[in-house]
């Protein structure tokens, strides 16, 4: 499976996982609101019952007050309850929310009414001047008001308002209880889940970084270990885009691999090749040098000054030839021999150098203490041997003078040699570094130009830079880095 499928897998479950969670969390809290609204209509409904009931016995207190002092003023909460009541029954129905509630609100609706009607009949015959209206009144008084008929209605009305109280109370603890169970199972299943998503998460976390970076550390082993010439394979069995990669590294590996053992085969082949052309180019020119002395022993008396001038000149040119294949081979091993690595002291290494290179009439100065350096020292002796000699045999002074600085670059050094010679046209900056290139004619001045390649070679086999900086007739610096070796 692709990391690609793997991811979108991964992350499609997280999502279903969050929709359910979002789902079941819509779903708790209408439960909850459902619940909340259902408490807040029944303390409605209590509220409303209490007034109700308030209304009724105010009615009911205006009548007796009215029957026993026959004043009317006694009457006028009787009205107003005759006016609030109906109101507040009908606003009653509509908050009930169970038929049981409604029935019992129906039974004092009912009782009610027979009360209004016993208590409108009361009023109505006691307010009657007639004089049949004393004999009615008695009538009602003996049949209905010394019977208790009023206060049996408001009895039942009371009760019912009792029940239909507590059966409230009751639904309302009930509704309560399943309140704090929604809001307590809403919790705990949104802990749970959401402990679920972070679980899911971590696990997909940690399987993608094991997957992946794992992954991805065993091919940065394997890069270091092929750039430390270990030209292996790495398997892998998985298929997915990082697979694709491992197979470029190991056909990259089979590729340096091949690469390296034929240029290994074509340096072995080099090598002999120099060292057979410098056998074979040496023994003709060891020939003719012979030659030429036969030539100046056996006919000393015939050699004209022309001749010896002409007989000279191939001396030089066998010996320049000599020097210039002695620096092919020179070259050709840079790099291809690592010499012993020891400590040294440069400021020793270059005072041996100024007993053996420079002149009487020349100087060497040192600008300040040289460091203690790790590195091959022939090769280091080398660079300086060869840019201290090109600043003597170039100089065009009477009196050359060559300084010796370094900077300390943290991870390498920086050496400046400069002289106070001809200097160099920038146009030649860059080709004094090529082999066998010199700036003046070989004629005039003896160079095999090998040498400032040979430096350059050897700084950069060891990592470093080298460049020059030089203006006409201001002498020359050269710049170099080293590494330096922990």
């Amino acid at each position: 499976m692709s990391i690609r499928y793997q991811l979108i897998v991964g992350f499609s479950f997280l999502i279903l996982i969050f929709t359910v969670v979002f789902f079941v969390n819509q779903r708790l809290s209408r439960e909850v609101l459902t619940n909340t609204i259902y408490l807040n209509n029944s303390e409605a409904v209590i509220r409303n019952s209490n007034a109700l009931h308030k209304e009724i016995i105010e009615m009911q207190s205006g009548f007796r007050g009215y029957l026993l002092t026959n004043q009317e003023s006694f009457l006028q909460p009787y009205y107003d309850g005759l006016k609030s009541v109906p109101l507040l029954l009908t606003e009653q129905m509509q908050l009930l929310s169970t038929q049981t509630q409604k029935l019992k609100l129906d039974s004092i609706i009912k009782l009610h009414k027979e009360w209004i009607s016993y208590s409108d009949s009361l009023i109505s015959t006691k307010k009657d001047t007639l004089p049949e209206a004393g004999f009615r009144f008695k009538k009602l008084f003996d049949t209905k008001l010394k019977m208790e008929v009023g206060k049996k209605l408001n009895d039942q009305i009371t009760a019912m308002f009792f029940t239909l109280d507590n059966y409230e109370y009751k639904l309302r603890l009930e509704r309560r209880d399943v309140l704090q169970n929604s809001i307590s199972q809403t919790r705990r299943i949104s802990i749970v889940l959401t402990v679920i998503c972070i679980l899911i998460s971590f696990a997909m976390g940690f399987y993608f970084l094991r997957t992946i970076t794992g992954r991805i550390s065993k091919m940065v082993r394997f890069s270091e270990r092929i750039s430390g010439g270990e030209f292996i394979s790495l398997p892998d069995t998985k298929k997915d885009e990082m697979t694709r990669l491992v197979n470029s590294l190991n056909q990259m590996s089979e590729t340096l691999s091949t690469t390296f053992k034929e240029l290994k085969k074509k340096n072995d082949e080099l090598d002999q090749f120099a060292y057979v052309v410098s056998h074979d180019l040496k023994t003709p020119l060891r020939g003719i040098n012979n030659i030429v002395n036969w030539v100046e022993e056996d006919h000393p008396d015939q050699i004209t000054p022309e001749l010896a001038k002409s007989l000279t000149l191939i001396k030089g040119r066998i010996e320049r030839m000599g020097k210039m294949i002695n620096g092919l081979l020179e070259y050709a091993r840079i790099g291809r021999v690592k010499k012993q690595i020891k400590t040294f002291d440069l400021n020793e290494l270059l005072l041996e150098l100024k007993e053996l290179i420079i002149p009487s009439k020349g100087n060497l100065i040192i600008e300040k203490k040289l460091p203690w350096i790790k590195a091959e020292k022939i090769r280091l002796e080398q660079v300086f041997s060869n840019l201290i000699s090109n600043a003597i045999k170039y100089n065009d002074k009477e009196n050359p003078e060559i300084k010796i600085s370094f900077e300390d670059k943290g991870d390498e050094y920086m050496f400046c040699v400069k002289d106070n010679g001809p200097g160099i046209e920038k146009q030649y900056l860059d080709k004094i570094f090529l082999i066998f290139q010199t700036l003046k004619e070989r004629d005039a001045f003896e160079s095999t130009g090998v040498g400032l390649a040979i430096v350059k070679k050897i700084v950069e086999d060891n990592n470093g830079k080298i460049n020059v900086d030089s203006e006409l007739g201001k002498g020359s610096a050269f710049y170099f880095t080293w590494p330096k070796q922990k």
